[in-house]
């Protein structure tokens, strides 16, 4: 064996055994998020959930949670993994790959993989691509909430659908799939499915009051989704697709119970539930974004005009 690739095979060895005191992050980690965090993998190209994001914020350590990039330098480079043309300074560390060809790029503070970094390529002016997989990373939305954007929770029905009709509305800024009103913390999508944790399929929308009201939020989402049925979405038959609000204020439970009332002095038999909003919490990687990913329109929803 050539000595630098054994140099980096050790490397990568020594890497891989210890993430000191990262450990206990470590073994809460998906098995893809381990197998490109720890084991130096790759996800497929093209399913990675930062791959078309323009959302602003700062991209943090799936780790060790170390600011390393910001939105500002993300730029489509059409390879299929999120790219930047640079890094938060000091946040990365390259080091030589094991074949010898490429050079990996690391989170200075834990080791965590990310990817790689390619040079020369004449993409941007600054002429750097970091190739990033997105399960190394969690997107920092602070920065944009801070401007005075709102949050509201909707639930009626499998989220894909939810969340591909609300992201597409002007001000809405984005969507999140994710499961709320349960008792079990933090639940994965197979326990609210299997194990009856009481928790609905829910999306969080990060809305702009200044263009989108609540109201309209509200209305929208009556009219994508059939709010008299009573024990699901369409197919989708379960507890998890019962038709929810989940209101954080007495101004939204208001508005909420008044479009309840329109909609059924015009004859509709509404089943939806007015609930006090509890702790939110986000489904896995694969379910955000599905239809966009996917290129394809949702199965048990659809646009009804239920309001003058």
């Amino acid at each position: 064996m050539k000595p630098l690739i054994l140099y980096c095979t050790l490397l990568s060895t020594l890497l891989l055994a210890d993430f000191g005191p990262w450990q206990s992050k470590i073994s809460t980690l998906s098995t893809l998020e381990k197998h490109v965090i720890v084991d130096k993998g790759t996800e497929q190209p093209f399913s990675g959930k930062y791959v078309n994001t323009t959302k602003e914020g700062v991209y943090r350590c799936k780790v060790c949670d170390t600011p390393l990039y910001r939105s500002d330098d993300k730029f489509n480079s059409h390879c299929g993994w999120p790219s930047f043309d640079d890094a938060i300074p000091g946040a990365i560390k390259e080091l030589p790959d094991a074949d010898g060809m490429r050079t990996e790029i690391v989170c200075a503070e834990c080791g965590a993989h990310l990817g790689h970094i390619f040079r020369g390529e004449g993409l941007t002016p600054k002429n750097t691509r970091h190739c990033v997989n997105s399960v190394s990373l969690n997107l920092d939305r602070q920065k944009t909430i801070a401007k005075g954007l709102k949050k509201a929770y909707f639930a009626g029905g499998c989220f894909w659908g939810v969340e591909y009709y609300l992201e597409k509305l002007d001000g809405v800024k984005e969507v999140i799939s994710g499961f709320m009103g349960g008792e079990t913390k933090n639940p994965g999508y197979k326990e609210v499915v299997y194990m009856n944790t009481g928790h609905l399929e829910t999306v969080e929308v990060l809305y702009d009051p200044g263009k989108i009201s609540y109201e309209e939020l509200a209305k929208t989402f009556f009219e994508i989704h059939d709010p008299t049925q009573k024990d699901g979405q369409g197919p989708d038959i379960g507890e998890q697709y019962l038709s929810a609000i989940f209101v954080s204020t007495p101004r939204e439970r208001k508005t909420v119970e008044k479009l309840i009332m329109l909609l059924e002095k015009k004859g509709y038999s509404v089943t939806t539930q007015i609930k006090k909003k509890s702790p939110f919490y986000p489904a896995e990687q694969y379910h955000q974004d599905y239809y966009e990913r996917k290129g394809s329109k949702p199965y048990c929803h659809g646009y009804v005009k239920r309001f003058d």
